[in-house]
């Protein structure tokens, strides 16, 4: 079973930055994507960014150039970093192993002066 802890979330100011972490067990974590979703209060929640296997990455029109997603496999670890904070990146921010269906419990983000 997949398992998958976030971390890195907190309270920043406007134009700050933040670097959320997605430890993964449970599977090989090499061979799949991944991804970061976030829901804002009464909101759905919504694609962030993603990485493929082979390190290609892709990225939600309102975070290109804001936000970088990474991997270290040797970590089973995924990241997410965040810079130029708006108060409307003010979600909880979830990772994902595209292939399954498990999330983890999310990472509060809060920008805000």
């Amino acid at each position: 079973q997949v398992q998958l802890v976030e971390s890195g979330g907190g309270l920043v100011q406007p134009g700050g930055s933040l670097k959320l972490s997605c430890v993964a067990s449970g599977t090989i974590f090499s061979r799949y994507a991944m991804a970061w979703y976030r829901q804002a209060p009464g909101k759905q929640r919504e694609w962030v960014a993603q990485i493929t296997s082979g390190f290609i990455t892709y990225y939600e029109d309102s975070v290109k150039g804001r936000f970088t997603i990474s991997r270290d496999n040797a970590k089973n670890t995924g990241y997410l970093q965040m810079n130029s904070l708006k108060p409307e990146d003010t979600a909880i921010y979830y990772c994902k192993i595209l292939s399954f269906g498990s999330w983890g419990l999310g990472t509060q983000v809060t920008v805000s002066s």
